[in-house]
């Protein structure tokens, strides 16, 4: 690969990990639009639990995957919120950016293999017109 490919590559992967690892953690904590509808009718108490009222948010139920090392955007037993989310963020893009790397190593494009030479003078007899022949006039 050439020098200013790995250096495209490698800036790519720092700036995906300066977003992911910094400044993920001054993104929204406010609930998004979906969020927003789906709890439209309830209310909430200081811990954001449903304390009242009737909205679709009160049949959620936790995802199969809640108690994975890298759930809600943080790493389990990492006390530091911010510390957290940039861990969990950057291991994130680290293992996208594995994964990626390895789908295209094994899909790249290989070089042909080199066969034997072709022998010119064989080529031009092959493709020579006999003298008699109607081409040849």
């Amino acid at each position: 690969m050439k020098q200013r490919n790995w250096a495209f590559l490698v800036g790519g992967l720092l700036v995906a990990l300066l977003l992911a690892g910094v400044v993920s953690n001054f993104a929204s904590s406010h609930p998004d639009g979906l969020d927003s509808s789906l709890r439209e009718g309830c209310t909430f108490d200081a811990d954001d639990n449903i304390t009242g009222g009737s909205c679709p948010a009160q049949q959620t139920k936790d995802h199969e995957l809640a108690d994975s090392p890298l759930a809600d955007y943080g790493v389990r037993g990492v006390q530091n919120s911010y510390l957290s989310t940039g861990l969990s963020g950057a291991a994130g893009v680290l293992l996208t950016f594995a994964l990626g790397g390895g789908l295209f190593w094994l899909t790249r494009r290989r070089g042909t293999a080199t066969s034997e030479p072709v022998d010119t003078a064989d080529a031009t007899a092959a493709t020579a017109v006999p003298a008699g022949s109607e081409a040849a006039k």
